[in-house]
């Protein structure tokens, strides 16, 4: 098991110094002054800040603790910071049913970091995350919004959203512009019509962090279908999973995918598109922004019983299907152990992850390479048989703010 490290022994302030420092060795009857000479008085600046853009997060950290002048270089390479290429995404782990501690999975040097986040309360928030931002929305009042960048812990309280109060169910989405900045917040709720199962109040509601001001711009009624917990933004485009209220036993109506184009300069209903189904009957489905492009993640039910899963398969949305990436090998599959009907998947870039809510066993897809592999193994093991486990990815940046 890998050694467990702290991410504020990672992020200490600088303890080293840059001054030269002469000491003195005898070699017999020779005494010779030998000089230690810091690395930043050999190099300019220019050229450490060209060695640390290359270096993963978790090693520039490091290098920011050793003096001064590279702490000052790295927390001043905006510029630099906001071209480097994407990161691999980190995994972040809740490990307690109810507080939101836990350990946070660097893929790149297969460490766990134990990282406090900011704002969030409980492990059972809302949570979505874009471009090294990660968004908060609480489980009580659906009513409190935070964006934060869990790697800098620069975090701000986004106005609360408009809308019905207290929904049976809510979901949540950011997506992040890269460049600006800039990013969209979008909220969608769905209560149901009073002494009406098959008729739920469906609503979208935007923010812009430029306006600093939210937009409802979606207020209808869904009839035989209701709103969920997953949702995500590609491309300007919204996409949920949208429940089916009617004959649970009916498998091929149980979830289907909505689109609605968030960018649209006049947003109406018309603007929703109910028509594509899932790919086959699935216990939860999960989806995913891997560089714009919809992945879903999700359960594979059993013909017979459509509450019992099978397996897990990955598919991506072209042109309006579904084309089927993988399915999660078998050996794999049974590495879980007791694997939910449901589970945690997200992912980002080139990397998914997947992991059961009854353990701590992570598993990593690369989209690219069409590779499975299991992280390293997480430093916090199962107390009690009700622990459930659950996390979110996000990619670490030094240079996103809120």
């Amino acid at each position: 098991m890998e050694s467990d490290q702290s991410w504020e022994s990672l992020s200490a302030s600088y303890s080293g110094s840059k001054d030269i420092e002469r000491k003195h060795v005898s070699e017999g009857n020779n005494r010779v002054t030998v000089s230690m000479v810091s690395l930043d008085s050999i190099l300019p600046d220019d050229v450490l800040e060209k060695i640390f853009s290359f270096l993963p997060i978790a090693s520039v950290i490091r290098a920011a603790s050793v003096c001064k002048v590279w702490y000052h270089i790295i927390h001043s390479m905006r510029f630099i910071w906001a071209n480097k290429l994407p990161q691999k995404p980190w995994y972040f782990m809740f490990t307690f049913n109810e507080a939101a501690a836990g350990y946070a999975y660097d893929p790149v040097l297969r460490k766990w970091y134990n990282i406090d986040l900011p704002c969030i309360e409980k492990s059972n928030w809302f949570v979505s995350s874009s471009n090294g931002l990660v968004c908060f929305m609480d489980n009580d009042t659906r009513s409190r919004i935070f964006v934060c960048n869990p790697i800098i812990r620069d975090w701000k309280r986004i106005l609360e959203p408009p809308g019905v109060v207290f929904p049976d169910y809510s979901s949540l989405a950011i997506s992040v512009d890269r460049s600006s900045h800039r990013y969209t917040i979008v909220v969608i709720k769905s209560k149901q019509v009073p002494d009406d199962f098959s008729q739920w109040d469906f609503s979208i509601h935007t923010y812009n962090s430029e306006s600093e001001s939210w937009e409802s711009s979606i207020n209808t009624v869904l009839s035989g279908w209701r709103g969920g917990d997953e949702s995500v933004i590609c491309n300007g485009v919204l996409y949920c999973l949208i429940h089916s209220t009617g004959v649970v036993g009916n498998a091929d109506l149980r979830h289907r995918l909505m689109m609605y184009d968030i960018s649209a300069t006049t947003p109406h209903v018309s603007s929703m598109q109910v028509t594509i189904p899932v790919p086959c009957s699935l216990t939860c489905g999960r989806l995913i922004n891997l560089k714009e492009r919809l992945v879903m993640v999700g359960g594979i039910a059993k013909y017979d019983k459509p509450d019992i899963i099978k397996g897990i398969g990955i598919w991506e949305l072209d042109a309006g299907e579904w084309v089927e990436v993988a399915r999660v090998p078998h050996r794999f599959f049974q590495g879980f152990g007791e694997l939910d009907d449901v589970f945690a998947s997200s992912g980002t870039e080139d990397l998914i992850f997947i992991q059961s809510y009854g353990a701590t066993a992570l598993l990593v897809f690369d989209m690219s390479q069409k590779q499975w592999k299991w992280s390293a193994k997480c430093p916090v093991t199962k107390r009690f048989p009700l622990q459930l486990f659950t996390g979110f990815c996000f990619e670490p940046r030094l240079e996103m703010v809120s």
